[in-house]
């Protein structure tokens, strides 16, 4: 039956093209010593360029000669420059310059050129014998761009038991990568069957790598697993259709060519699916809607988001609507980093060598300025922090009638990572600097008809809402609920979702990204704690004083050391060996003192046991000072020995396997070699996502990924993974949740709205001689505030503070701007800036006040994390933006400490006393130390204990090697001891009482 084998796939296949603007070639036309279809060639530059060819064929003295001369120049070309150069460039014969492929002009203004684009050859050609080494050897399908062979593939049908696994393998086995189409001419290779397709652009024998080139299961831009979506029963087309009616359309495929196909350093850059789709269908939107509309993009961590970004600049760029016109006149790449995403600007540089066209703003924010009001930039990389600069500059050259203006231009702004980029005044100073000069005059017309005195007002509202002239582009992998009210579609269910999505469960799938769920370990810490004064129990807020208890715990040395233990040890017998050896770990700690001394503490452990195939590094930002050191200024340079700027390369290349940090090299850090991360903080949510995924980058020989999780539980990380996994939406915000909140604010007795108005007023002038005025019209609401008692104080200040923050969220989804809620915004932070700073309760310092009787660590589960979709939507603004409700609850230290046992202790025994606390034993015990106590001052006694203090010691040597050996080698080591010891003259004075 014909119907069944492998050349009725290819039939039906090439009959499509055939039917869709392709032509067929003959696989015999192929000359292998070119690598070329020299038949082709010349058809294409006959029609597209006459006066060219008739200038070769007169000066190489006939069609014969020019033939033969310019196919070699062609070629030669192809073995220099590489496929994409040419068909991007021209190439020169004798003079004549001939130009190898025309591409879709960008608007109708021209229709010669829209006449040579359509003079373009799109072959398709059937069995190619291309081989020069093996002339039997044939490909089921080539695709040649006038002339060039550019595409191959491979067509298999599990109806004969072959698939797309068989085709891999034939790509791998039986293809020579040194064959002239492979090696100089191919772009890209496809292996095809009618379910799956995946593709790669370098044939390497059997190291050739393919990637997946599949739409997902739920279909492009969905939510779901790997795999192609099913397909009607009833119908004429495969699950791998949309390869060559989508991708190998004859428009597409010139469109991929032109613009996304990159080659740089002998290699080829081609997009995976989600990326194609992705840019395909915002520049599909964008061109039926014009500017002003806002998407969000959802592809997970490790899909490749900077170079679809920067597919995305260059395609908005260069985007006309049908009015034949620039549907943006810029496009602003932002990161939110303060220092440039190198990785990001150099891709989105990368895609164009066109001088002067894309500008990185990684300097001064007169950069900016410049190339916002130049006309040459096209495509702008630059920070968020920048924009406020540009707008204090712009409005002090506005008042002097100096300067341009780039208001009334349409920009196109393309966030990256928007989740951390889209909220605040930063955002507002953006939208000023972009503003549109239609909704200037509109607030300005809607201000004079109404006879408002508030029109700054109104203009300020607007800046903070959508603007017509400006389109957002939110790049993300955790999207927050804020995130998506502000950039989401609302969905037929009227939640808000993103526009395209690539899952992080469709990423694992395809194996973009490694499972760093799949191998989870967490550790439980059970301890018990003592007063170690107990005449002094002090009442104090429960939650802070809970806090401050565990935050002594895991800063204690002993637990500490076990840490560092553990750590090691696990590094060691676990991780060392992987990915060839080059593995390499990553320890997140819970502040900068908790990552100094585990740096200290790791490397005490690797000295005493003298490893030497295991050293670390700690990153940190700033200076570090240890309350039990206070004379030293911890930093990182000075921890390392080396400058922070050469902290990621050192880590990579020069033999360091533990990287110690906190708050750093937690986002963005791209480092494949990460294979296991041991988790010592707190994670939820983003921050959880962001964290952990630092792990999930391919590599040559990485198989899998490790974390031990000293913090976390198994379901807060399930928690916070989920809504992530596969589409991220969130129910829409009620803006009038803000109604309520100025309400209250209102009818509180601080605010006064004539010193409302004065003030906001003097504020929007931008006059520096107004400031007093400020000050005029601040000062009494502060005065009215002091006379609050501290609680009623502590909840205005709680109430305004909760508003600023939701009015600066809701007022860019707001779809009306409210002068008098612009106006409380805008006197609310003048006010919370000048009001008395409060007087709650800091987080006791508890160290003096508590000891660590008891301490073990345990497994508490070793299990892969599963997950599933989320089934709640988001919500942006939990509890109505009114931020935390409850009053502080108050108990004294020692019933904390006993509930903090009940709950982390409650099984520990003898085995698990700390062995610095049994030397509190030893010296409680000791009578002459009790005798000294008692009949002493303090100084006296602690003089005695620093002398007694080294027999204390060797009397237990036995029992302790490990701190005798501590004791005796680190003279830091020995202060602390004897500072901790000395506590128990006010414990023997007080049982002697």
């Amino acid at each position: 039956m014909t119907n069944t084998n492998e050349a009725a796939f290819e039939s039906n296949v090439e009959a499509h093209l055939l039917g869709h603007g392709w032509h067929q070639v003959a696989p015999t036309t192929y000359d292998r010593k070119s690598g070329l279809f020299g038949n082709e060639v010349i058809a294409f530059v006959e029609a597209s360029q006459p006066k060219a060819w008739q200038q070769l064929v007169t000066r190489h003295g006939g069609e014969g000669q020019a033939r033969e001369k310019f196919l070699k120049v062609v070629a030669d070309a192809l073995d220099h420059r590489g496929t994409i150069s040419v068909l991007r460039g021209t190439v020169k014969d004798s003079g004549v310059t001939v130009r190898m492929c025309w591409f879709k002009p960008a608007n109708n203004l021209t229709p010669e050129l829209a006449e040579r684009y359509e003079a373009n050859r799109l072959g398709v050609v059937r069995q190619l014998h291309h081989s020069e080494s093996n002339p039997q050897d044939s490909l089921d399908l080539a695709l040649v761009v006038n002339g060039i062979p550019v595409a191959s593939a491979e067509l298999k049908n599990p109806l004969t038991h072959q698939t797309i696994e068989h085709a891999m393998e034939q790509y791998r086995n039986d293809r020579n990568p040194h064959d002239t189409i492979f090696s100089r001419r191919m772009l890209v290779h496809f292996a095809v069957d009618p379910h799956r397709v995946a593709m790669t652009t370098r044939l390497a024998a059997a190291d050739t790598v393919f990637l997946p080139f599949n739409q997902g299961a739920a279909g492009p831009g969905r939510p779901g697993a790997a795999g192609n979506p099913p397909v009607p029963t009833n119908g004429q087309r495969y699950q791998t259709s949309y390869l060559w009616e989508d991708v190998w359309q004859g428009d597409a495929w010139l469109d991929l060519i032109a613009n996304f196909v990159h080659a740089e350093d002998g290699r080829i850059l081609f997009p995976r699916f989600h990326q194609w789709h992705a840019v395909r269908s915002i520049l599909a939107a964008t061109y039926a809607d014009g500017p002003g509309v806002d998407r969000l993009i959802q592809h997970s961590a490790g899909s490749g988001k900077s170079n679809t970004i920067a597919w995305s600049a260059h395609s908005l760029s260069r985007l006309h609507g049908a009015d034949d016109q620039p549907i943006f006149d810029k496009v602003v790449v932002i990161t939110d980093r303060r220092v440039l995403d190198r990785q990001l600007q150099d891709t989105v540089a990368g895609l164009d060598h066109t001088p002067g066209t894309i500008v990185r703003v990684d300097q001064h924010s007169s950069q900016l300025k410049e190339a916002l009001e130049g006309n040459a930039a096209r495509i702008i990389i630059t920070t968020l922090q920048k924009f406020p600069v540009v707008a204090q500059v712009a409005a002090e050259e506005a008042a002097a009638g100096e300067g341009k203006d780039v208001v009334g231009r349409r920009f196109a702004v393309i966030v990256d990572e928007a989740h951390s980029s889209t909220t605040g005044d930063a955002v507002k100073k953006l939208k000023k600097v972009l503003g549109s000069l239609d909704e200037a005059e509109a607030s300005e017309a809607e201000a004079e008809a109404a006879d408002e005195a508030n029109d700054l007002l109104v203009e300020s509202a607007r800046q903070r809402g959508r603007q017509k002239n400006l389109s957002f582009f939110a790049f993300t992998a955790t999207p927050k609920p804020k995130t998506l009210e502000t950039f989401g579609q609302l969905d037929e269910t009227g939640q808000k979702r993103p526009f395209h999505t690539y899952s992080m469960r469709q990423a694992i799938d395809e194996e973009f990204i490694l499972d760093v769920l799949a191998n989870y370990t967490t550790y439980s810490t059970y301890y018990k704690l003592a007063n170690a004064e107990p005449r002094h129990d002090p009442e104090m807020d429960a939650s802070k004083a809970k806090a401050a208890l565990a935050r002594f715990v895991s800063l204690h040395p002993y637990q500490l050391e076990q840490k560092a233990e553990v750590i090691v040890e696990n590094f060691r017998q676990k991780t060392a060996g992987k990915i060839d050896g080059a593995a390499q770990a990553m320890v997140v700690t819970r502040s900068r003192l908790h990552a100094v001394r585990t740096k200290q503490a790791i490397d005490a452990y690797i000295k005493r046991k003298g490893y030497e195939d295991i050293r670390a590094l700690v990153a940190f930002s700033g200076t570090v000072t240890d309350p039990d050191a206070p004379e030293i200024a911890y930093t990182e340079p000075m921890m390392n020995g080396f400058p922070e700027s050469q902290l990621p390369k050192r880590f990579r290349e020069d033999d360091y396997q533990v990287l110690v940090v906190a708050e750093k090299y937690q986002t963005g850090f791209d480092e494949p070699l990460l294979h296991t991360m041991y988790v010592d903080k707190k994670l939820a949510g983003v921050k959880a996502v962001q964290t952990l995924s630092r792990l999930n980058r391919t590599h040559p020989g990485k198989q899998d990924t490790f974390v031990l999780d000293f913090a976390n539980t198994a379901e807060e990380i399930q928690q916070a993974f989920e809504p992530f996994y596969e589409e991220s939406f969130a129910a829409p915000t009620d803006p009038n949740v803000l109604y309520a909140m100025e309400h209250d604010l209102r009818t509180a007795g601080v605010l006064s709205q004539p010193e409302m108005s004065a003030a906001v007023s003097a504020l929007l002038s931008d006059d520096p001689a107004q400031q007093s005025v400020i000050y005029a019209n601040v000062g009494p609401a502060v005065g009215r505030f002091t006379v609050f008692d501290e609680d009623a104080a502590e909840e205005f200040r709680g109430k305004l503070n909760h508003f600023v923050r939701a009015y600066a969220f809701v007022a860019q989804v707001m779809p009306w701007p409210d002068p008098d809620l612009e106006e409380l915004f805008l006197y609310g932070k003048l006010l919370l800036a000048d009001l008395p700073t409060g007087d709650a309760d800091p987080m006791p310092q508890l160290s003096k006040s508590v000891q660590l009787t008891h301490l073990r660590m345990a497994v508490t589960s070793e299990e892969a994390i599963k997950l599933s979709a989320a089934d709640e939507p988001g919500v942006a603004l939990p509890g109505e933006g009114r931020g935390k409700q409850a009053e502080p609850v108050l108990d004294k230290l020692s019933a904390l400490i006993a509930s903090m046992n009940d709950k982390y202790g409650a099984d520990l025994g003898e085995a698990d006393k700390v062995w610095v606390d049994q030397q509190w034993t030893v010296v409680m015990e000791d009578e002459d130390m009790k005798t000294v106590a008692l009949h002493n001052d303090r100084s006296q006694y602690e003089l005695v204990l620093a002398e007694k203090i080294d027999k204390f010691v060797l009397d237990r040597q036995g029992k302790n090697d490990h701190l005798f050996d501590m004791f005796f080698s680190h003279p830091d080591f020995r202060l602390m001891l004897v500072n901790y010891l000395a506590g128990t003259y006010d414990a023997l004075r007080d049982r002697a009482i």
